[in-house]
């Protein structure tokens, strides 16, 4: 059995303490589920084998099993299962690889996958003392982004920030910073043009009383001489700022998974066929290259090469690392993120990988192309990769 796209959904990104800082993130996640489903409004929702959904904090509002929250907050069945997947950034796209698993091997025809972050609702905590009531102070740790409550036998080279991570893959890959600034601007002007044209409204769906019509980060106007000015974030002579960096985010994302014959239960051709999947692992502070891997395996177990892919989403972290992936895959860079990247729209950590999932099938559906691949790179030196093939232009062969 084979496993296909039929739908994609998700809120506009919110910036950190920006217009989604009051929405809960299940009710976040709820918003992008009775998205996608609004888009198959023949589908009983009853039909649904399971939902898989991505958190990479639970740690607050998000803690019990987050998809089931939402599943329910979205009115779906109570009989409809749910799961919560945290492979921290990939967590989204994890559960899709894990959905589309599911209806191959026949334990589901229709499977709803995505993912949920509200980094600005991330909580602080407090670890229990190892004895009761400590005499001294204790401190608070923020869980919205990063490393917390660090194991003290993990070597000390794995457990630096994730901007230092990055200043070391620039050194290792001599990347400069007029590379890194150059590839965000063209991800915020990309982003832009997209919402002016339309790519996404009838992608991107609203969340009740938010009030944000569209993904909050972008910055039209920005330009690789305002990017200059900006400071160092993580070394005094380093080379990435909060201009060339993915932002902190909120918002979630969703996609309808189902085999072939569900075509008439949903009510709509599938957009897609994932062809392949892959995952790969290295040092921790690596993360960033991580990605190169992912994706040849993905393409590997699809039984393709580079030169038949027309359109590529890989989650921008950060444009150095989005830049040695590039430079390592050979490609044109001119079919990376073509309506805009993370550094732009947004890196709610849960829902990247549905988005850029979603994203992905309908680029390749806008342009013709026959093969997509989506690849998002992890904290802790991992990353996913998907390959999608379009079903339109497998059919005629081309």
């Amino acid at each position: 059995m084979t496993a296909f796209v039929y739908a994609a959904a998700r809120t506009p990104f919110g910036r950190f303490n920006g217009a989604l800082a009051d929405v809960r993130p299940d009710d976040l996640a709820a918003s992008a589920i009775n998205g996608v489903l609004a888009k198959t409004p023949g589908l009983d929702p009853a039909t649904i084998g399971e939902v898989v959904w991505g958190n990479a904090n639970q740690a607050g509002e998000d803690n019990r099993n987050v998809g089931r929250m939402a599943a329910l907050l979205a009115g779906l069945p109570v009989s409809v299962p749910a799961t919560t997947v945290n492979r921290l950034c990939g967590s989204s796209l994890d559960a899709a690889i894990i959905g589309s698993r599911t209806i191959e091997v026949g334990d589901a025809d229709v499977v709803l996958v995505g993912g949920v972050e509200s980094m600005t609702r991330a909580p602080w905590v407090l670890p229990k003392p190892d004895r009761a009531f400590p005499a001294g102070n204790v401190t608070a740790v923020s869980t919205t982004l990063g490393w917390r409550l660090v194991n003290s036998r993990m070597p000390q080279e794995w457990t630096v920030s994730l901007g230092e991570c990055n200043e070391q893959l620039r050194e290792r890959f001599g990347i400069p910073r007029e590379r890194q600034d150059a590839f965000a601007v063209r991800s915020h002007q990309r982003a832009a043009a997209a919402w002016d044209e339309g790519f996404y409204d009838d992608l991107v769906v609203p969340v009740e009383g938010a009030g944000l019509a569209r993904d909050e980060g972008i910055r039209a106007g920005s330009t690789v001489e305002k990017l200059a000015a900006l400071k160092p974030s993580f070394r005094k002579d380093g080379t990435i700022t909060a201009g060339n960096a993915s932002p902190l985010n909120d918002g979630a994302s969703a996609v309808l998974l189902g085999s072939e014959a569900a075509a008439d239960a949903v009510g709509r051709a599938p957009l897609a066929r994932i062809a392949g999947r892959g995952a790969s692992a290295l040092e921790p502070q690596a993360f960033g290259f991580a990605p190169v891997a992912a994706a040849e395996r993905a393409l590997a177990r699809a039984g393709i090469k580079w030169d038949q892919v027309g359109a590529v989403e890989l989650n921008e972290a950060f444009a150095v690392q989005s830049l040695a992936c590039v430079d390592a895959w050979g490609i044109d860079p001119e079919i990376v993120n073509v309506k805009g990247g993370a550094i732009a729209i947004g890196h709610p950590l849960g829902a990247s990988g549905g988005r850029i999932l979603g994203t992905l099938a309908k680029v390749l559906a806008e342009r013709g192309e026959r093969y997509g691949v989506a690849a998002i790179c992890i904290g802790v030196g991992q990353a996913l990769a998907v390959v999608l093939e379009n079903v339109e232009t497998a059919a005629v062969g081309r």
